[in-house]
């Protein structure tokens, strides 16, 4: 059955209200303030089911909203998801203040389709009722109800009536279908408890599908809940769909913790943002908006005060369109499209509107001009030239599946189908980046290896993690599939912790080899008893600096292996040792530190240390003030 959302726009005492329940038969005005004062001060809700064009039955939704100045905050919490607007004038009055704001925030809205109603048409004779027709379509000219219906009603009579349920059959046969398999976001205009039920919150979805027992999050606050129980157009349901009013009772979530201009959507799959990029135009009749001014920002049903920083200008001029990034007082959920409304910080009037663009802007831009051209690709791209550039924007970091959603609302699906059509993005892993990007990675790995090598002739290679650290453009993850890719085609090579180009490593010198065979022969004929390291260092031919990266490379290869602090034997001595203690084993199984002295020949100052060494060995177990041979 398809569902549209009817929405009411017009001037105080216009009639909306008295409109609605004429068409429906359910007074909009809920409140008991709204029935003693006569006027709507918050918005109210109702529904009605027509025969379609097509012998379908069609289910209109109708949110009627406040005329009165004071209240078009509530309006605009109601306008926001609407498919088709009633303009409602008073035959009796004609256009008023609150018509042209009305009309201006609808057309700011990019609501696209409409019917004008006149109502109290029984007031006025007919020369009168022809006189405001003709001033109404003089108002109307050139904006999208230019050329919709304009008809006369009496809702106390019912004249007129019959052929208004007629055009909006006829009109709402014209809006498409919202999108079902979109991601659902429900924006919340009311909270109440229902005794034996609970919490209640009620919206337009906006998007998507929502069932029994799904978990929503709660944003900007965090919370999940789960759902309970749908209501759509005031029938319980299984789902509620895209363009239908939905009442939601909810699990896990108190009134208290609830209120208008929160959203409903899948939990963790979207961030909120006190920043947004936009498309903004200002009204003709607006002053000029400077730089940091302060203004209401209204966006569904939602209302924060917000700065504006206008993209290459300190101001934009009334009747013009700029980009700019609003700065919010508190963070909300946006997506791509969202369309909003200004409204000036004092007086408090409607100056603007526009849409949102990108919403995870950095706060600092590097390059405004670059940054302007990306958001014209926002503004007029298509899903293909908006996912690229969205992934040309992270250059070496990349973009997951999920973070794409995340920025631009499109479904996964959506997204992957996209992708398959861009010609020059790689995947890796579950990420995406520009094929140029990738290539220069890749070239960049192999150009940091080969630095590293000129560099550090007598070092084998370079760890990992120093190699990540040498490339900090790239994500961890990014960097991951990079290594992983390099080894694999031999564009690099990795022995033990090290990383080297292939055929490269370790160059000696004349005098560095000469200096290693030095080192290496003053440890293999000491024995035991070694010396000091740095005595030996000292009788080499080379620097200091060049001399420990000689004793690193022993070390690394095992020739020497360092047992203290202060102590470095040869492999060949330590070896002969193992084979000492196997051979005392046989003659008895525990050894004390004068034994060992006694057969090894060496001082307390090597005894220790090497015993030490054998027990992490697992040659020896130490028992008190003995040794076990293992």
């Amino acid at each position: 059955m398809p569902s549209v959302i009817v929405g009411t726009a017009g001037h105080i005492d216009h009639g909306k209200t008295a409109l609605v329940k004429a068409l429906t038969g359910i007074d909009a005005d809920r409140l008991q303030e709204e029935k003693r004062r006569g006027i709507t001060i918050d918005i109210g809700f109702a529904h009605l089911e027509l025969p379609g064009l097509n012998g379908d039955t069609l289910r209109l939704g109708f949110v009627d909203v406040p005329g009165h100045e004071r209240f078009v905050r509530n309006m605009l919490a109601g306008i926001g998801g609407i498919d088709l607007v009633l303009l409602v004038i008073a035959a009796d009055e004609s256009i008023k203040p609150q018509t042209r704001e009305h009309f201006d925030i609808c057309r700011l809205l990019s609501v696209r389709r409409g019917i004008t109603v006149l109502t109290k048409s029984d007031l006025v004779d007919a020369d009168t009722l022809e006189v405001v027709r003709l001033e109404v379509e003089d108002f109307l000219r050139g904006s999208f109800l230019e050329n919709a219906p304009i008809i006369p009603v009496s809702s106390l009579s019912g004249s007129g009536i019959d052929d208004l349920k007629r055009a909006i059959a006829t009109v709402a046969a014209e809006v498409p279908a919202r999108d079902s398999n979109a991601i659902p976001r429900l924006p919340i205009d009311r909270v109440f408890s229902m005794k034996g039920f609970g919490t209640v919150v009620t919206g337009t979805l906006i998007s998507g599908t929502i069932r029994r027992e799904d978990e929503l999050g709660i944003f900007p606050k965090g919370q999940s809940a789960r759902v309970r129980g749908i209501q759509v157009h005031g029938q319980s349901s299984e789902r509620a769909l895209a363009g239908q009013r939905t009442a939601l009772n909810l699990a896990g979530v108190t009134t208290e913790e609830l209120s208008r201009g929160m959203t409903l959507a899948p939990p963790g799959m979207f961030r909120t943002t006190n920043r947004i990029d936009v498309e903004l135009s200002l009204l003709p009749d607006a002053k000029s908006l400077k730089a940091r001014a302060r203004l209401h920002f209204h966006c569904y049903t939602s209302e924060v005060i917000a700065r504006v920083l206008p993209y290459g200008r300190k101001q934009v001029a009334p009747g013009e369109t700029a980009f700019a990034q609003l700065r919010l007082g508190d963070p909300l959920l946006f997506l791509p499209g969202d369309r909003f409304i200004l409204r000036q910080f004092s007086p408090v009037i409607t100056i603007g509107g526009g849409r949102v663009l990108e919403n995870m802007p950095p706060r600092k831009i590097k390059d405004a001009v670059a940054h302007v051209e990306f958001l014209r690709i926002l503004a007029s791209g298509r899903p293909t030239e908006i996912l690229r550039a969205h992934i040309a924007r992270t250059d070496a970091k990349g973009m997951n599946l999920a973070e794409a959603v995340a920025r631009t609302g499109m479904t996964a699906q959506q997204i992957t189908a996209a992708i398959s059509k861009i010609s020059d993005l790689v995947r890796v892993g579950d990420y995406f980046i520009l094929d140029s990007v990738w290539q220069s990675l890749r070239e960049r790995l192999v150009t940091v290896l080969d630095a590293f090598h000129k560099q550090n002739a007598l070092v084998a290679g370079i760890s990992r993690e120093e190699l990540r650290c040498q490339i900090p453009e790239a994500s961890p993850e990014i960097f991951d599939h990079l290594f992983d890719d390099a080894l694999k085609s031999k564009a690099i090579a990795q022995a033990g912790e090290l990383v080297h180009l292939p055929g490269r490593g370790v160059t000696m010198k004349n005098e560095e080899a000469e200096s290693q065979r030095i080192i290496e022969t003053a440890f293999a004929s000491a024995g035991l008893a070694v010396p000091f390291l740095r005595d030996v260092l000292a009788g080499v031919k080379v620097d200091k600096v060049r001399a420990q990266k000689i004793v690193t490379l022993l070390l690394r290869d095992k020739v020497l292996v360092k047992i203290s602090d202060d102590l470095v034997f040869h492999r060949d001595a330590l070896a002969a040792l193992r084979r000492r203690m196997a051979e005392e084993k046989l003659k008895a199984p525990k050894i004390d530190v004068a034994r060992f002295k006694d057969i090894t020949g060496v001082t307390r100052k090597y005894a220790i240390p090497l015993l030490e060494y054998l027990d992490r060995e697992r040659v020896t177990r130490r028992e008190g003030d003995a040794r076990i041979i293992l």
